[in-house]
């Protein structure tokens, strides 16, 4: 099955029908840059309360920084970010990003922005554990780059809905919506968010379409 050959229209009236449902979302949960870079790695595989605990962890040890990370034990890392869940596979993921962080931009947000989002994504996914979503979510919510983060509620909203095929790649689905949409962090950050709460409320593994901000604009199926 194909995605629909005009997807702007779809995109645009979901994006509008959405905030006029749930408003803005003011999202992503975090009080800086680099707490966004760690959760993103923190919520692979996680429910995003256990990612919370881990934080709130790290920053009640005083080690939600760059170094104060890397100066960290292997195990005592582990300890700190256990509430997230496989915490020594993540210990070691944080610690390469972290190292990468600091070896490449010495640990500032402020000279990593300044790169174009063309160098910073290759490299980004070159960091061991950083996949795609991984990476997109840093560049979007941490570095205000025009990148659209596909998740798996981005993914079943818009197979309902027929904009995707089925089991479409990554690359292919973040491309539906950067070729479609305007490239504008706000709306990005913004449309991400939406889709979270819509899969939530409503978008569940078994549907719940009633009073479904989008139940009309569902494409039938066949």
């Amino acid at each position: 099955m194909k995605p629909a050959s005009r997807p702007k229209p779809a995109l645009t009236t979901i994006h509008r029908r959405l905030l006029a449902a749930f408003g803005h979302q003011h999202w992503w949960p975090a009080e800086t840059p680099f707490e966004v870079m760690v959760g993103a790695i923190l919520t692979q595989n996680a429910a995003w309360p256990n990612v919370e605990r881990a934080i709130a962890n790290l920053k009640r040890a005083r080690k939600l920084d760059p170094r104060a990370i890397l100066a960290l034990s292997g195990a005592e890392l582990q300890r700190l970010i256990r509430p997230s869940g496989f915490f020594r596979v993540k210990a070691r993921r944080l610690r390469s990003f972290v190292d990468y962080f600091v070896t490449q931009y010495q640990g500032s947000i402020a000279r990593m922005r300044r790169e174009p989002l063309a160098r910073l994504r290759p490299e980004l996914l070159a960091v061991h554990g950083v996949g795609p979503e991984t990476a997109d979510s840093m560049l979007l919510y941490a570095l205000d780059k025009p990148v659209f983060v596909v998740d798996a509620y981005t993914r079943r909203i818009l197979e309902r809905h027929r904009l995707i095929a089925h089991k479409a790649g990554y690359e292919d689905v973040r491309a539906v919506f950067e070729d479609s949409l305007p490239r504008r962090v706000k709306l990005y950050n913004e449309y991400h968010a939406l889709l979270v709460r819509l899969a939530k409320t409503h978008c569940r593994p078994k549907p719940h379409c009633d009073d479904c901000p989008l139940a009309a604009h569902r494409r039938p199926s066949g």
